[in-house]
């Protein structure tokens, strides 16, 4: 758990030491006090149809809108935005204590802890940055390739893992080339062909892959260890994996994953204020790769992973309220989120295949997909049918054109079942 009531007793001490007056200081206790009760009463029982309805309650969705689009943005719980808001009126009753003050640093510290827990990781090769984005551009700026030397990814990669190197290649001398997954094969691919596809894929000097973890069109979860181990067998250097749709989502162990980085983004899945991300590199790429921030004063931070969140002056209410996040998604549970994620994707999946007029493009495997799916309805424009269901029916999906031409799912743990039938009955009755 990122938090404990020890944890916080000290937190608040300290702030109480800096003179914070007493009605900030009773909003700040209250803040931590709920997002406790919330998590306390999360834990009793899991699963059940009041624990659902209670976990739906902490969640501020307009009424009429049927989100099915955590994959882009998630959901934060009211314990948690009230957390983040008290923390932000704290920041004001004291602003150059409370950004380059003391204060905040034990919490933070707390809060990369839990992180580091829910990663299967060491908390030194943690760094909480901005978004996923960002952990790519350091490493499209300072990965030690040489001239002509290859970075290569499949199509299913994300602008935000791709484009980076795009635009550094020229810089700085390497290449980058993507290669296909065909889209028709997905539903499919198992474990053996996903590996085989990206080994056949490389070229005499590829030195870096960068992979999603679970990729953001389909849902295509990539076996981590087997493909990094078959990927170093072929000769190839770095590892590097988008972890944006699985941090929160499903089980990541980074300590047996067998990568070199790994970038996420916790405003999807972990449910933390927007603005934040992680940044996961393993010791041996550390002692390689040049942070991208330096501070006037010089950082000092040594050689763990913080070097990558140098910047001085930054949004800590936010980082602090991160650790309120993973408390409350530790306090719902791994397994149950993971029970009640496969019950979610078996039942759209079921439902997709009594419907003639759609079609699951998907991994049909459990063990391949995860809780982003994509769904063709026949005969229609994915773009065109997204824009009626959000502009007719309050049904946020997110519409994938072209060769795709796919509806993409994404609902939250908290997701009503019937909200999914109404979608899903919107996308049959839209098929030509």
């Amino acid at each position: 758990m990122t938090y404990t009531p020890a944890t916080r007793r000290r937190f608040l001490r300290t702030l109480a030491a800096a003179a914070v007056g007493a009605p900030i200081l009773g909003r700040i206790e209250h803040a931590a006090a709920a997002v406790d009760g919330s998590a306390r009463a999360l834990r009793t029982g899991v699963g059940a149809p009041a624990w659902l309805e209670a976990l739906r309650t902490r969640y501020m969705l307009a009424p009429g809108i049927t989100y099915l689009n955590h994959a882009s943005i998630g959901t934060v719980p009211r314990p948690v935005h009230e957390a983040h808001a008290a923390y932000l009126e704290l920041c004001e009753t004291h602003p150059s204590l409370y950004v380059w003050g003391d204060p905040w640093r034990e919490v933070t510290e707390e809060t990369r802890a839990g992180a580091a827990r829910l990663l299967g990781a060491d908390p030194e090769d943690l760094a909480i940055t901005h978004n996923t984005t960002e952990g790519f551009n350091v490493l499209a700026h300072g990965l030690p390739l040489d001239a002509g030397d290859e970075v290569l990814f499949s199509n299913l990669n994300h602008p935000g893992a791709a484009v980076p190197w795009e635009r550094m290649a020229a810089r700085r001398g390497f290449r980058v080339r993507a290669f296909d997954l065909p889209l028709d094969g997905i539903p499919d691919m198992g474990v053996d062909e996903v590996v085989a596809r990206h080994v056949e894929a490389l070229g005499s000097r590829t030195r870096a892959v960068v992979v999603p973890h679970v990729d953001n069109q389909v849902g295509l979860r990539l076996p981590l260890a087997e493909l990094s181990r078959a990927l170093r067998n072929a000769g190839v250097r770095w590892v590097l994996v988008d972890g944006a749709q699985s941090a929160g989502m499903i089980d990541v162990d980074l300590s047996a994953s067998g990568v070199d980085a790994y970038a996420m983004s916790p405003h999807k899945w972990i449910q933390s204020p927007k603005g934040l991300g992680m940044f996961w590199v393993a010791p041996a790429l550390r002692a390689e790769l040049p942070p991208m921030w330096h501070r006037t004063g010089g950082s000092g931070r040594g050689p763990s992973a913080r070097q990558y969140e140098d910047y001085s002056t930054r949004a800590w209410p936010a980082v602090v309220a991160l650790g309120d996040a993973l408390t409350f998604q530790d306090a719902i549970g791994a397994d149950e989120k993971a029970r009640r994620y496969a019950a979610l994707r078996g039942d759209i999946q079921a439902r997709v295949a009594d419907e003639p007029g759609l079609r699951w493009a998907s991994p049909v495997s459990a063990r391949m997909g995860s809780m982003i799916v994509a769904v063709e309805v026949r005969g229609r424009s994915a773009p065109d049918v997204g824009e009626e269901l959000m502009s007719a029916h309050g049904i946020n999906v997110r519409a994938f054109g072209g060769s795709a031409n796919t509806l993409r799912l994404s609902p939250n743990l908290a997701t009503p079942e019937e909200q999914i039938h109404a979608a899903l009955d919107r996308m049959a009755g839209a098929a030509r």
